[in-house]
């Protein structure tokens, strides 16, 4: 990795970033900030946006607070609500990324097949699958946790005959006025979008296998005089911020105390779920039997009132069969419809996958991570140099903005692709004992926490939590503020 010119600068660093989301753009605006001028962005999608390009369902929205769910260095004061909608996240994405000159960096449409390192350069090349390819001294996979859509194998899938779709790939053209509707899930996403469908559908049956734990959320305007608020008064944005963080990470107090803190959590979720519903049979089924934090909390105050629509029916016998014309479930009831929705979530623990990693020695990360994903700070893989996850393992925040993760993620990443340079390596790898040591404490700091209290999509097949950071935001961000080299090996660069 040194310079051209021989300095050991990392300006001459050759970077291609996978994704296009918050991830990829906070890497290219690090990288390229700081004199790492070859950035390369790729991404399947058309546009930059990542998960937010492709996730444009009726009601999509972010739970997180717009003014901490964005990038610090590029605060806005005029997002129209506290937890703003997809277009104007997105609107917010591809503006930061055209202030910062990044659409000469990116490339559309590129669905990558292979990443695959040469050891005789210690460089990568990455492959697309129509045959283009990029080499790089460092590769950033920026694909996230929440990037494949989730379907079961339920069977006769395949053979329902109205349109079917995935929330995260939902179909604009389908018109579902006065239609039955069928939705199988109930996660985060349908929770959205099934009370900005329901006003609208002639009927609708709501697939459920297990409840969820509520907050409120009304999400309302702010007012015009408020937001000049946030535009012209100095300090507000970042003591609203501070106040932010501060909330959600009340919440991961609540997560990591479940038998303390966490009862008064449930308490509060108890009494507003009461509330929202009235019916109670259908607070019967809607109500979660598992610890309180234990999966993801949700922030609604729609969708339980959608549940007592006339037009809305809530199932929990387990679903057994998809057929022709509706959906079938345990029961051996026949639920009809017209339409089919997944609100099934995501491959949460698959990350970038099914793309080909392939490391030292023709190792692919998909052998590494037989027996549960795992990185050091999650975002370095042993044998795997100068290859960096971003949102990676065990870096989900249950109770927090996972902008700030990836801020932090960021830095790191640009400091260690400086001081592969200073030392004119090649590249650098995580020590082998190092990550084993950060895994063992990581997994230990779950104990005792609501985390590990249920099933959920945390957990990979094993019952390992692969996804969740078990502490708080900043506690994070102190591990990743600097780089300490005596954690890697710094490869020499061939004679």
């Amino acid at each position: 990795m040194t310079g051209r010119d021989g300095t050991g600068t990392a300006r001459d660093t050759r970077v291609v970033v996978v994704g296009a989301g918050f991830g990829g753009i906070a890497a290219a605006i690090e990288l390229r900030g700081h004199g790492i001028a070859d950035v390369v962005i790729l991404d399947s999608a058309p546009e930059i946006g990542g998960t937010w390009y492709y996730n444009a369902y009726p009601g999509a929205a972010c739970d997180v607070p717009s003014h901490l769910y964005s990038f610090s260095f590029a605060q806005r004061g005029d997002w129209s609500r506290l937890c703003s909608p997809q277009p104007e996240i997105l609107e917010y994405l591809q503006g930061v990324a055209k202030e910062y000159g990044l659409e000469e960096a990116f490339v559309p449409s590129v669905r990558v097949a292979a990443v695959r390192l040469d050891e005789g350069t210690m460089t990568w090349t990455v492959e697309a699958e129509d045959g283009r390819t990029w080499d790089a001294d460092a590769v950033v996979l920026a694909t996230g946790q929440l990037n494949t859509p989730a379907i079961p194998p339920i069977p006769g899938a395949d053979d329902f005959a109205g349109p079917q779709m995935h929330s995260a790939r939902w179909d604009h053209d389908v018109d579902l006025q006065g239609k039955r509707v069928a939705v199988v899930g109930t996660g985060a996403s349908a929770v959205q979008f099934v009370p900005a469908i329901a006003p609208e559908v002639g009927a609708m049956t709501v697939f459920q296998r297990s409840g969820n734990w509520f907050f409120p959320r009304k999400n309302r305007y702010y007012p015009p005089a408020l937001r000049q608020v946030f535009r012209r008064v100095p300090g507000v944005m970042r003591f609203r911020r501070f106040f932010l963080k501060g909330y959600l990470e009340s919440l991961t107090l609540m997560i990591r105390h479940p038998n303390t803190v966490g009862r008064l959590g449930r308490l509060y979720s108890t009494l507003f779920m009461r509330r929202q519903l009235r019916d109670p049979e259908v607070r019967r089924k809607a109500w979660p039997d598992y610890t309180f934090g234990c999966k993801r909390i949700l922030f609604s105050s729609h969708y339980l009132p959608a549940l007592e629509r006339d037009n809305v029916e809530l199932v929990t016998d387990r679903v057994t069969g998809i057929e022709s014309d509706g959906v079938r479930t345990e029961d051996g009831r026949h639920h009809p419809a017209d339409v089919l929705i997944w609100g099934t979530g995501f491959r949460t623990t698959e990350f970038m996958f099914p793309m080909d990693v392939v490391g030292r020695g023709g190792r692919t990360l998909q052998e590494e991570w037989g027996e549960g994903a795992h990185a050091h700070l999650g975002m370095t893989v042993p044998g795997f140099p100068s290859l960096f996850v971003l949102y990676g393992p065990n870096t989900n925040t249950s109770g927090g903005s996972i902008i700030v993760f990836l801020e932090a993620q960021v830095a790191y990443v640009r400091q260690a692709l400086e001081e592969t340079a200073r030392r004119r390596a090649a590249a650098l790898e995580v020590r082998r004992d190092v990550e084993q040591a950060f895994d063992r404490r990581l997994q230990a700091a779950f104990e005792g926490t609501a985390w590990t209290q249920c099933d959920s999509w945390y957990r990979d097949e094993s019952g390992r939590i692969v996804a969740n950071w078990p502490r708080y935001m900043e506690q994070y961000v102190r591990a990743v503020s600097r780089l300490d080299p005596t954690e890697y090996d710094f490869l020499p660069a061939p004679r």
